[in-house]
């Protein structure tokens, strides 16, 4: 499927996000990527913003507007991790992980909302994680800001369904990534045991699903979580 809708991916320099945007690319999208620093992939166009200052997201939200035209596809995906345990879990800890998951979503999709109900059209899509609604312990901090991603999509379906917009989320599981190569190998087993698929996902995985959801074919699904989990998070 082609189209000239314009997507913005938060975080589109690297990992799931930046495997998001190369899909979009690749099924015929106008794609730009927020990043701090780096690069989006090929064929987008890359914009400098942080999702915790609402000024630099207003400028990058402008130019893209600017060069590709009005934002009809949000994928709010970016994020950070600062794990520890909660004993030891710091209020900038806290606050910090939870401002830019968070508060940075909140911030993205605001600002993306005005154009969409100007075209009475729109999707919005954020990452969550499986651990939203697993648990995982030293992340209280990640965890919290990937559950309230939830009640975030919910409360934007019943504010904007009527309009022609859904918000969903998708909940990745344990993904090949820069973050979970990371992981000492004796980790990465443990986790492989209680994924019934019995291995990690490719980001492609996550994509294909997020690019379904933006497609016509999603039209009437809003408020959902949809997990890419290989079955880890099943009952949750």
């Amino acid at each position: 499927m082609s189209t000239d809708r314009v997507v913005l991916v938060t975080g589109g320099n690297r990992g799931i996000g930046r495997a998001i945007a190369e899909r979009f690319v690749t099924e015929g999208y106008r794609v730009a990527v927020t990043a701090r620093s780096g690069e989006g992939p090929e064929g987008t166009l890359t914009v400098r913003a942080d999702v915790t200052d609402a000024a630099s997201l207003d400028a990058a939200f402008t130019e893209v507007e600017q060069q590709l035209g009005p934002v009809a596809v949000v994928v709010a995906n970016a994020g950070i991790t600062k794990d520890t345990l909660l004993l030891r879990m710091t209020e900038d800890d806290f606050d910090s992980v939870v401002s830019t998951n968070l508060g940075g979503t909140f911030r993205v999709v605001k600002r993306a909302s005005k154009g969409m109900l100007r075209a009475k059209w729109g999707r919005v899509i954020l990452i969550s994680s499986v651990v939203g609604l697993y648990g995982s312990a030293g992340q209280i901090n990640y965890s919290s800001s990937k559950a309230a991603l939830v009640g975030f999509a919910r409360s934007l379906t019943r504010e904007l369904g009527a309009r022609g917009i859904t918000a969903n989320v998708v909940a990745p599981g344990f993904i090949e990534t820069d973050m979970t190569a990371a992981l000492p190998a004796d980790t990465q087993a443990e986790y492989q045991r209680n994924i019934p698929a019995g291995r990690f996902a490719t980001a492609d995985e996550v994509a294909g699903v997020v690019t379904w959801l933006a497609s016509d074919d999603a039209a009437y699904i809003s408020g959902a979580v949809i997990p890419v989990d290989g079955g880890l998070g099943m009952g949750h």
